[in-house]
């Protein structure tokens, strides 16, 4: 008979290996132990035993998924489709009520101006001059405004960062990220072959001197980073400790990736692409601006990686549709995107203030301009039993796992995604989790 012990360490084996990737679903505890060929009760105390060890998430309803492993190169959690939570937290969608009309007026008019025919040709990632022209408008940042020649379109922003990683680096190259990092470029790591780096952080973000110290330790390909809005902790880089990053990437010759999705919510502040255009390819994308379902990825390229990144680009099927390019520069040309980036920016304001009278007594960590928050469990509770019993209750929320790298398992955190549900949903979810939070996890039980 097979120890419990053993048929754990195997599995253990295969998530450090990366044969079983964070994220990725186990089978159900039958099914299991018939592949094993283990009883039934003893496929239980393996499960039990990855959950000991921090390898695996139990999510009631879900199943067991691998949560994190030393080494591993990817976790793939359940960010990138909508949860079948009755309150999603996870996806972070902003949506305005004058949004559909705004937004339909504009296509009406699309459709209406005798182009329909010349909108839905292909286009290439140049798109076409009049899109370049509108896009770098939409990204001007801090008085800053990108060169429209530098433009480039693909069909969404994980395309535009894929593409920005398959450009600056090559299979089996070192990525610096900040140790708490966007889940989807962990998938994206893994499937190009890349090493992810973690670097320190403290509360201004990414420490410059970390970048340094892991390329004197083994050379970086490159840098992605999130400097405005960071996507978990809502830490924003101030104009100091940008220009040290800056300096050195200039002084280490290293290029970096800026991830701007949710800065256009604090427009105020310039880019570290603007402070070193020729070592940063700045990716943003059209959906948090405008409407989840409308997909248009930018990556504004230095004039000498502008090529590999249209190889990029290209190779992957990466290449954007015409009709969001137009849609696009009329939005932008009429007013439209500005309007909702206004109300977006007024909307997460007050869902922030909503967090905040609800969790204002437990450790949090957010911004009035942010869309997500950043929570620092109470104890005992620990974040892969909290996201199971938040689910118990029809929540869907993040454990910290997914986003952390270099570790066997994240901190005691969750993010919670703001955006999703109504104001008045929010607030009775967030109600529930903290009332949730301030019980014990053995009174679960008695639920």
């Amino acid at each position: 008979m097979k120890d419990f012990r053993s048929v754990a360490d195997g599995v253990a084996e295969e998530i450090a290996s990366g044969r079983l990737r964070p994220g990725e679903r186990l089978p159900p505890q039958r099914e299991f132990a018939r592949r094993h060929a283990i009883a039934d009760s003893t496929a239980v105390r393996v499960y039990q035993e990855l959950a000991r060890r921090g390898l695996t998430v139990g999510q009631v309803g879900r199943g067991t998924f691998v949560a994190s492993a030393p080494g591993a190169p990817a976790p793939a959690p359940a960010l990138s489709e909508p949860a079948a939570h009755r309150v999603d937290l996870e996806l972070n969608h902003p949506v305005v009520p004058e949004q559909a009309g705004l937004l339909a007026a504009g296509l009406e008019k699309l459709v209406r101006s005798g182009d329909l025919e010349s909108v839905l040709r292909p286009v290439g990632p140049a798109g076409t001059p009049a899109a370049r022209e509108a896009a770098a408008d939409l990204l001007v940042r801090g008085g800053g405004r990108p060169d429209p020649e530098r433009v480039l379109f693909t069909g969404n922003g994980r395309q535009a960062i894929s593409a920005a990683v398959a450009a600056l680096t090559r299979p089996g190259a070192r990525l610096g990220v900040e140790e708490f990092t966007y889940p989807v470029l962990k998938a994206i790591a893994a499937r190009l072959g890349v090493t992810l780096v973690p670097l320190a952080m403290d509360e201004h973000g990414l420490i410059p001197e970390a970048v340094q110290e892991a390329h004197r330790a083994e050379p970086l390909h490159a840098v992605y980073v999130q400097p405005v809005l960071h996507n978990p902790l809502s830490l924003t880089m101030p104009a100091r400790r940008l220009d040290h990053l800056a300096e050195v990437l200039l002084t280490s010759g290293i290029h970096a990736i800026e991830d701007a999705v949710w800065a256009f919510l604090r427009d105020d502040l310039p880019s570290l692409a603007s402070r070193v255009p020729e070592h940063t390819v700045l990716v943003d994308s059209l959906s948090k601006r405008l409407s989840p379902g409308l997909s248009l990825g930018f990556a504004v390229a230095p004039a000498a990686l502008a090529g590999r990144v249209t190889a990029a680009v290209r190779s992957g099927g990466w290449t954007p549709m015409r009709f969001p390019l137009e849609a696009m520069a009329r939005w932008q040309e009429d007013g439209v995107v500005a309007t909702l980036v206004r109300a977006k920016r007024r909307e997460a304001g007050a869902r922030q203030e909503i967090a905040r009278r609800h969790l204002g007594d437990f450790r949090t960590r957010g911004d009035p301009s942010s869309y997500h928050l950043w929570w620092e469990l109470p104890a005992p509770w620990r974040s892969d039993t909290f996201v199971a019993a938040a689910a118990r209750h029809s929540i869907a929320v993040t454990p910290a796992a997914a986003f952390s790298v270099g570790r066997p398992r994240g901190p005691h955190a969750i993010r919670l995604g703001l955006a999703s549900p109504t104001e008045e949903v929010l607030s009775r979810t967030l109600a529930a989790l903290a009332h949730l939070a301030r019980s014990a996890p053995d009174d679960l039980a008695e639920d």
